[in-house]
């Protein structure tokens, strides 16, 4: 695709704008993406991405505090929240143990859940995928208890024993 100011260069630069319903898309070069700044600011088009400004804005802040304000440090690599703020990723594996409290609010607000839900490959998801059948089977009995179907409520009792007993 080829931009549709110059018609000489591939786009590079692509806006898509709704606005009550309507559509607009623009596909730019990068060089007359320049000379329309105005046009992408007034399209809320911000060419540098900032993974800061993105955590910042996930967090509900403006900014990260630069006062490491009862922010604890990692004690592998020294780093604190802080300083995750300003450069988007922590020093080592560890800082996750050491700033779950603070992630996990962020994880859940990017992801609506904490939990993994999302596919597994089938090689290493067999026991997943048999804990996963144990929870649905759990919530059928609660049902059926609810609606005091004893029966049914007998046989995925059954069906969770064995299951269970397939884990061990």
């Amino acid at each position: 695709m080829f931009c549709q100011e110059c018609q000489k260069r591939p786009a590079t630069v692509h806006m898509t704008r709704i606005v009550n319903n309507t559509k607009t898309e623009l596909h730019l070069c990068s060089e007359c993406a320049r000379s329309h700044q105005e046009l992408a600011l007034s399209m809320n088009f911000e060419p540098s991405f900032s993974i800061h400004k993105f955590l910042a804005g996930l967090l509900g802040t403006s900014s990260f505090p630069t006062e490491p304000v009862a922010s604890p440090e990692c004690p592998n690599c020294g780093i604190n929240f802080a300083k995750f703020g300003e450069i988007g990723r922590f020093g080592c594996s560890r800082c996750y143990r050491t700033f779950n409290e603070g992630l996990e609010p962020l994880i859940r607000r990017v992801q609506g859940t904490t939990q993994h839900t999302g596919k597994v490959p089938r090689r290493a998801g067999g026991k997943l995928g048999v804990k996963r059948e144990i929870e649905k089977l759990k919530t059928q009995l609660r049902q059926a208890v609810r609606e005091e179907a004893y029966e049914r409520a007998a046989e995925l009792r059954d069906s969770i024993r064995a299951l269970e007993n397939k884990l061990q």
